[in-house]
Parts: C-alpha cells; structure tokens; sequence
C-alpha cells in the first residue's frame, strides 16, 4: 500500500487501508469536515487503455460523477497526485457502514428466497438506471464481492460498487484478464471483448444462480492454465445442460427456476433484454417458460439428426433488404454479385462466372452488421446458421475442427445454407500472432472445409469488428470472396433510421427527419435507437406526442457511440482491405485551450 493510517492524501486523512488490487489501492478516509469518505487510488502506470477516455481521465471516474441512484454510491470528489515519480488519480466516494454480500454469506448463511429476490430487485434497479443513462452505461463485474450491504438499512438499500471495468455502451472493452475478473459471471460473449445490457443481466443470473444453489453455474476448477486455456475450458463446459439441482425452499417456484435459466441463456437475444423485463419476472407479473440452457446451435453435438437439425437449421422470413435502412449501393452491390449467382447458379457456370462462397461483413461496432446479414438471409431465402466462435471452439485436442467439419457438413445436407458466423476474427485469428497450436489447427480445418463451398449450395458470411485480425488466407480468393465495409449510417440511413424508430409511437406532425438526420452525423444505428426511446421516456413522462424539441434535446444528451478518431482508425482498416495506400495526415493536432 502506498500510503499508511494517518497519511495524507491531498485533503483527505487515511484512517485505514482497506485493500490492494491490480492497478488501484483502496482506503477509507476522513475529510475536512471529519465525515468518513471511501478513496480509490488508481496508478495510471497499471490501467488498460480502454480503461481511459480520449482525454486521458479514467471513465470510472467520468462515469461515477454522473451517478444519482439509491444503489449506487454517491460521487464526492476526485483529483490526482503525483507520488513517488509516478501519477495516481483518487476517486473519492460516500462510505458505506456494512459488508458485501460475500461477507455477509460468509457470517450469517445463506438467505432465503424472499431474501434473494430483494438483493437481485434492488441490484437490477441500479443498473436500468445505468443502462437508461444517455450515453448507457454496462458495469461489467456484477458480483457478490461488489455488492454492498448497509447495516443501518434493509437490503434494498444495498449499493452496486465498483466502476474499475464499467463502460459505455458499444465501447470495445477487450477481452476480460481473468485474474482481475470472475469468470463464473461472464457472458459467453464477454470474452470476445462485447459488453451490453444482456451481459450485465447474464451477471445477475449468475449471482442469482449461486445465492439459490451455493454455487456458481458451469463451475469447474480454473486453477491451472493461461488465459486463453481458461477461456476454452468453461466455454466448453458451457456447452453441458445447466444444472439445476432438486431443493426444497420456500418460495423457490417454477417461475423462478425458469427466470435464472432465461437469464442464463448462452445467446443474448434469448435473455431479458432489460433490467425492468427481469424484475417483472422475479415479481410474477411476465410469466417465463421453460427454455434450454444450451446453445441453439450445438446439433452437431447430438446423435439424433432429425433433432439436430431443427435445432440448428432455420428458414428466415421477413422483409429482406426493405426492413435495411439506407445501404442501398450495398444492396445493390450484393443483388448482383451474390444473390443472382446464388439463385440462378446454372446460368453463371454457363458463362463461366464462379458462384460466390462467401463474404465479409467489417466496421466499426452498433452499425448493424448481425442486423443487415439477417435481412440478407431473408432476402436470399435460404436456410440459415447463425454461429458463434464459442459454439464451435473447444479446449479438447481435436475437437474444434471437428464442430467445424459437422457443421458443413450439416450446411450441405440441408443445401441451400447460409453460414453466418459472428465475431469471426475469433474462430481464424492470424496463425502468424501469438495463437494457440489448437487455434491454428481450427484456422486450417476452416480453409479445408471453406473451398468451393458454393458448389455445395453453401454461403458463408462473416462478421466482424476487426477485419485485420484474420489469417489473411480465409480472405482470399475461392473462400470469402467479397468484402464489404458496413459503415456508420449516411445521411439518408439516418433519416430512415428515425422513421423506421418513431413509426409505431405517438409522434408529432411534421417532424423534419432531414434536419434529424443532420444532427445525427456520425452516429450509429444503436445511437439513433436510444435517443429515440430516451425521447419516448420523456413523451411518457409528460403524456405529450414526441416532437422535435424532444428529439433535438435528445440528441443533444447521447453522445455517439464512436468517437472521430476510432471513425478514422476504420477508414485505414478499409483502405488497408481494399489494397489503397493510406496517406498520413500531415496536420498536427494543436497544443492549447479554447
């Protein structure tokens, strides 16, 4: 610990140090006055870069003087010091008399049902309010250590502490260091990196699974191995039926078992997507049927293959391109290129065309990718996959390229198949980084199974944020052929994008979608969602039409999701994909104030 009892840290006298974590200590201080205040001392040495906005100040403690909710800690102060050649920056809050939630099963026992459910209301309450914030924000580590009991209160008067991996939504967050977080708690998705609102509700099933079950769900020993081996080995045992063993406790109903089991789900969009849609099934007023704790897609896993494949393989119907906002020469690029061959194959062998194997979905995160290739699978009508690295990857040798071989093999039996595969640059990271042997094995049985795929009446689409990432030999010719960069949304996108959000809500006449688009520059297609319901929030409150004053104050209060300098990182990445040589600015950024 860098400072003693009795210390001073600028205005603020240590009365004792509390605990020492990887990049900040933790002190409860006395101020001016002789109030008790809690400190956290952060080394910027020891932070991660995305742990900094792009004013080099920590977004814990940006996001905490935002913060004004009866679960959540109240901001008082912050500033930084310089000690011992080195830059520390404190955050300064209220002091809670009491214990965590770990320490308080550890000395009085487990609760009861009743007991648990209060806990999980009142942490679910804080974070709607995080997640309703203008610019969202996702906690990242809810857990029984960061769960905060006040002995002068009742459990609903708990806080939610602990901001040190909270991030704003659609913010890129990288893949969680296990020896800082539990993995136990972790959405399936979370270790590619993704935070969301689904992430932190998967957090909460996960505490509610163990305050039920006096264990945490998919637990196995992760006392051996590196990162990356951990990752691998609960995956896997993520790909095994939750369990759910037979107790008898008051209060612990159907409804309740079926509530953690859907907020547990491998997939997100099969989780409550919000915090209000979880507290209402806790209270019984949404009935919550029972659902499987398995991936969707694991039927390649499974003996019976008539069940497999009515598990994995579905005809998407809908509107197609017509629900797409804007992207038209997107759309136009795709109907000639991949669509037509797809579904006239005989006449382009007839003139010697090759038929498409696949192609590549790349850009910055929030501008719809997953969005736009569903529609795409719908305009194409063909059977989809939908894919994720978790669900093929495994830690036993062997056993990767092996989910690889039977989904294709899959894909073929049940031809025409689209192949949609997220967050790809996970499945075939570049062999020539610092991967794993099982990956590299995984990167080569992919190439073997990806040639003349369209042939066989399979089409691969991949996803991605980071296109650079991936062994360059899945991108070249005869496996995914066609790359398309899917950008933030232009002018026109963005004026549908409002009609598309406002269309079934009480709106004002003659809203001007043009100057909203305007306003919107550069802001992404989950941007415009939120400022849209942050609009409909306030219509409600007020039981008024939504108008353009509402809109355009909005707007004013979310921020966009990318900042200019990410935007600019995507157009290199673009130009690096289509072979363009990339001029650097030669400007230099200006020194001063304004």
């Amino acid at each position: 610990m860098v400072f003693s009892k009795g210390d001073k840290i600028n205005n603020y006298t240590v009365t004792f140090p509390h605990k020492q974590g990887s990049y900040a200590e933790t002190y409860r201080v006395k101020d001016d006055t002789g109030k008790t205040r809690f400190l956290k001392l952060i080394n910027y040495s020891k932070v991660n870069r995305w742990q900094m906005d792009d004013k080099g100040t920590m977004r814990e403690i940006e996001i905490s003087k935002q913060l004004n909710h009866s679960n959540l800690c109240k901001y008082i102060d912050s500033g930084s010091i310089i000690r011992n050649g080195s830059q520390l920056s404190y955050l300064v809050t209220e002091f809670i008399s009491g214990e965590t939630l770990s320490q308080r099963i550890i000395r009085a026992g487990a609760l009861d049902v009743y007991e648990i459910k209060q806990v999980v209301k009142s942490v679910l309450s804080a974070l709607d309010y995080l997640h309703s914030l203008s610019l969202p924000v996702i906690h990242n580590e809810v857990t029984i250590q960061n769960v905060m009991l006040n002995l002068v209160g009742g459990l609903q008067e708990l806080k939610l502490i602990d901001f040190g991996h909270a991030s704003y939504l659609n913010r890129q967050i990288g893949k969680p260091d296990l020896t800082d977080l539990n993995a136990f708690y972790l959405a399936p998705e979370r270790f590619s990196g993704i935070s969301s609102v689904q992430t932190d509700l998967y957090s909460v099933g996960a505490m509610m699974y163990f305050l039920l079950y006096n264990k945490l769900p998919w637990f196995i020993d992760l006392s051996r191995g590196s990162n990356d081996d951990k990752v691998e080995a609960i995956l896997a045992e993520r790909q095994k039926e939750l369990d759910l063993p037979n107790i008898e406790m008051f209060e612990l109903d159907e409804q309740l078992i079926n509530t953690v089991i859907k907020s547990l789900s491998q997939d997100s969009e099969d989780r409550f997507q919000t915090a209000k849609d979880f507290i209402r099934a806790i209270d019984g007023e949404i009935k919550i049927p029972r659902q499987s704790t398995k991936r969707k897609i694991l039927s390649f896993e499974t003996k019976d293959k008539a069940e497999d494949s009515s598990k994995s393989m579905k005809t998407i119907k809908g509107p197609g391109f017509a629900a797409v906002a804007g992207m038209d020469e997107l759309k136009k690029q795709l109907q000639e290129e991949v669509i037509e061959p797809l579904h006239h194959p005989e006449e382009y062998q007839r003139y010697g065309i090759t038929i498409p194997n696949g192609m590549l979905l790349y850009g910055p995160p929030g501008c719809g990718k997953t969005f736009f290739a569903k529609h795409f699978a719908e305009e194409v009508g063909f059977n989809f996959m939908f894919i994720t690295p978790a669900t093929l990857k495994s830690r036993y040798v062997n056993a990767s390229q092996e989910n690889i071989a039977k989904m294709f093999k899959e894909a073929e039996e049940n031809a025409p198949t689209i192949i949609f595969i997220d967050e790809i640059n996970e499945l075939v990271p570049n062999r020539e980084g610092n991967v794993h042997e099982m990956s590299k094995s995984a990167v080569n049985e992919m190439l073997a199974q990806m040639d003349r795929t369209g042939e066989k009446g399979i089409f691969i689409i991949g996803a991605t944020n980071y296109p650079h990432m991936i062994d360059p030999a899945i991108l070249r010719a005869g496996r995914l052929d066609k790359k398309y960069y899917v950008g933030v949304p232009d002018e026109v996108a963005r004026k549908t994008l409002f009609e598309l959000y406002l269309k079934n809500r009480p709106y004002d006449f003659g809203l001007d979608y043009d100057e909203l688009s305007i306003l919107t520059k550069n802001y992404v297609s989950a941007d415009i969602q939120l400022i849209v319901n942050n609009a409909a929030r306030t219509a409600l409150k007020s039981r008024s039409k939504i108008t353009m004053a509402i809109l355009r104050n909005a707007i004013a209060a979310v921020r966009p999701s990318l900042d200019i300098k990410e935007l600019q990182r995507y157009e290199e990445i673009k130009a690096q994909m289509n072979g363009e040589n990339i001029k650097k600015s030669e400007n230099r950024p200006k020194v001063g104030f304004r």
